[in-house]
């Protein structure tokens, strides 16, 4: 099915605009409402809502690094790969759910990547589990990078053996 290149830069605009409009929102609210207090439980202790500032990375990887170093790995390290990321699938020309997927990975990242400029760290606010199974605390730019991530892996996987 061939999309119009309109329409598909359409959707993109709205996928990264919707990305970053929802989580610098979610974001805000988290900070006014969950800082210094007590975390809150949803959905029988299944969600729960409490406020985290992560120096580091995917699960505070290298939070304890010196301030130099994570500046530079996370901060312009990120920008450099997000950009290189953009560069190599628009001028690769991938096919549009491969965009799609990178759109939402560049937006999440770089919304992440104004919480470090403006704040030294990511606010994140959201825990899953059931009983002691339990993930990371995330923010919704994280779920639009992992997403992402896997709607490229999905549509590499699906063009690849379709052309074949």
């Amino acid at each position: 099915m061939v999309v119009p290149k309109l329409a598909i830069r359409a959707v993109l605009l709205l996928a990264i605009t919707a990305t970053i409009s929802c989580d610098r929102i979610t974001k805000h609210v988290a900070v006014s409402t969950l800082a210094g207090n007590a975390g809150r439980s949803f959905l029988a202790d299944t969600l729960r809502l409490q406020y985290a500032e992560n120096a580091g990375a995917f699960l505070s990887l290298g939070a304890e690094w010196p301030a130099g170093t994570r500046i530079a790995v996370f901060g312009v390290g990120n920008g450099l790969l997000l950009c290189a990321l953009v560069t190599i699938a628009l001028r690769r020309q991938w096919p549009w759910p491969a965009l799609l997927g990178v759109a939402l990975f560049a937006a999440g990242g770089a919304s992440n990547l104004v919480d470090r400029i403006l704040y030294g760290s990511v606010i994140d606010f959201m825990n899953v589990g059931i009983g002691p199974l339990r993930t990371g605390i995330f923010n919704v730019a994280d779920m639009a990078v992992m997403l992402g991530a896997l709607i490229v892996l999905w549509a590499g996987y699906r063009f690849d053996h379709h052309t074949t």
